[in-house]
């Protein structure tokens, strides 16, 4: 009996295109994985694989923070000229003018390493706009870096977070609690026109812009002051929350729960503060 010769040309065209559609597949998966922005590795979550959903776009808020009353004119000196607002420039050159308004805010060591990046308003409407959805984006606006290293303690096979993690934030804190926010509200008023064309490169109008603001400021005041022991659980390399109900916190508020209760406390303080100086200005 004869036999129908092998189709080895199209076996091996099959075997060579099944190949490259799996190499695919694997790349795409490898470039999503390594596109996930980075948090901070000490406490955050690694989910589990789940279906990919088509989800509802991030509602974005609306509000409106009160414009700045002009201040009442003064009477003419006689022999001094009445002082006006120096005129603002242009989005792409402002880093020198923003940067020495900010040094007369505050010349703290921190501060002054923080403000020293390029494109200062577009970062800053960048960051806001990730800490109103719960988000640190170091890598658009670092601050500085906790000292020393995280640290545990075991105790009849507990993970416990040391205490002694929170004084590693210190620095950071003691900069951003020293800051004026009545201050820091009258630049924000000051470069408003400024912050609005950042904004509105990210898509955002002014109302929209408010309402990031405020909301980056919500997500703060809503983080829970935990002042007992926090227990921990492993999962390979990563620490998380044993308590599900932090673990299922936003990353910003779980970076706020890493520094502490009284560090916790101090920067709600410093958010409700500049959203009172914002609203009413």
């Amino acid at each position: 009996m004869n036999r129908e010769p092998k189709k080895t040309g199209s076996n091996n065209l099959a075997f060579i295109a099944g190949t490259l559609i799996s190499a695919v597949i694997i790349v795409v998966v490898l470039f999503k994985i390594q596109s996930t922005p980075e948090y901070d590795p000490e406490l955050i979550a690694i989910p589990e694989p789940v279906t990919e959903a088509v989800t509802a776009p991030p509602v974005i808020p609306e509000a409106v923070i009160p414009e700045a009353l002009a201040p009442e004119p003064q009477p003419e000196p006689e022999t001094n000229s009445v002082s006006t607002p120096p005129p603002l420039p242009e989005l792409d050159n402002s880093d020198d003018f923003i940067r020495e308004r900010l040094l007369l805010i505050s010349n703290k060591i921190e501060f002054v390493k923080w403000i020293k990046t390029d494109d200062l308003l577009r970062r800053t409407a960048s960051y806001a706009d990730g800490l109103s959805n719960g988000v640190m984006l170091t890598k658009i606006f670092p601050l500085s870096a906790p000292e020393g290293k995280f640290a545990t303690h075991s105790s009849d096979g507990t993970i416990w977070l040391n205490a002694g993690n929170y004084e590693r934030y210190d620095r950071t804190i003691n900069t951003l609690t020293s800051l004026p926010m009545d201050k820091m509200a009258k630049m924000f008023h000051f470069t408003r026109p400024l912050l609005e064309n950042a904004f509105s490169e990210m898509g955002y109008n002014p109302r929209q812009m408010d309402g990031i603001i405020l909301q980056a400021i919500d997500v703060i005041l809503a983080t829970p002051i935990v002042v007992e022991p926090i227990r921990l659980t492993r999962d390979s390399v990563v620490y998380k929350f044993a308590d599900s109900e932090l673990e299922s916190q936003l990353p910003l508020q779980k970076q706020l729960l890493r520094t502490g209760p009284e560090n916790t406390k101090r920067i709600q303080q410093q958010a409700e503060a500049l959203r009172e100086a914002l609203l009413n200005p």
